[in-house]
């Protein structure tokens, strides 16, 4: 629990009313605080509410380029095992690729689907796009019908390019968001699409943070104790093992990124 409020009313009490006036801005801060704490803990998501939507629209990208291939059937099967899917769940994640490959399939209720139950958690947003981008990223450079979905999906969890891109360099892929506007639904936005490309360096620590390489240190500083605060596993709560190894995949790429700018800038 956070007691943020509780900290700033006791401050701001303090200075009007010094000791006496603390003690009431604390209390009051201090109510705050639990209320807050309560909203949050109802906004957790329910464990296992995600798999249906999540393995349909695995289904629909898969298909997004005319054919579902044996590695993108081989990355669904793994998540199964890896997320330790009861015999149901298998089931019901089976059932819901199959919908999601279906010609035409139209992502639209999908995706709001898991922006429900991901809500207000942006730190569940990002295990989910995590494992999108497994599957649009299984053949190599993807084309732009995976990539408008992804997209789409990022649009509808508040996730912002910039985030997407440094998600897709964490896995060692280069992309620039840049150059049109967003254009979703399959086949569109195709004109000038660049795929993202692997780096042979390896993931480009700048884009791992989401900043620019003009940027300052403070600025670096900033933007890593951001990342590093919303990519936490200790923060997923009650869901799957794998999407917390993810998490915790992902934050030890923050820091490595994070050593390699102080290392070539010398800052501490």
């Amino acid at each position: 629990m956070s007691f943020t409020y509780t900290m700033w009313f006791a401050f701001f009490g303090l200075l009007m009313g010094r000791l006496p006036g603390a003690l009431v801005g604390a209390v009051i801060g201090f109510i705050f605080d639990n209320l807050r704490y309560g909203q949050r803990k109802r906004a957790i998501p329910e464990a296992g509410g995600f798999v249906g939507p999540l393995f349909t629209l695995l289904g629909a990208v898969a298909k997004a380029d005319g054919r579902v291939s044996e590695a993108e059937i081989a990355i669904a099967e793994r998540l199964m095992t890896r997320m330790k899917l009861d015999t149901e769940l298998r089931k019901q994640a089976v059932v819901s690729f199959n919908v999601g490959k279906q010609p035409e399939f139209d992502v639209t209720q999908t995706i709001t689907a898991l922006r429900k139950w991901v809500g207000m958690r942006r730190d569940h947003a990002f295990p989910v796009l995590d494992v999108v981008i497994e599957t649009v990223l299984a053949e190599g450079n993807p084309g732009p019908e995976k990539m408008s979905i992804l997209r789409q999906l990022a649009f509808a969890l508040r996730v912002s390019d910039m985030e997407l891109m440094a998600l897709m360099a964490m896995k060692g892929y280069a992309w620039n968001a840049g150059g049109g506007q967003r254009q979703y639904g399959h086949g569109q936005g195709s004109s000038g699409y660049v795929p993202p490309q692997r780096s042979a360096q390896g993931p480009d620590p700048y884009a791992v943070l989401g900043i620019d390489r003009q940027a300052d240190d403070r600025a670096i500083k900033r933007a890593y104790r951001k990342l590093i605060s919303e990519h936490h596993p200790d923060r997923l709560g009650d869901l799957p093992e794998d999407m917390r190894k993810r998490a915790e995949s992902r934050a030890s790429e923050i820091n490595a990124a994070y050593d390699r700018i102080k290392e070539a800038r010398g800052f501490k």
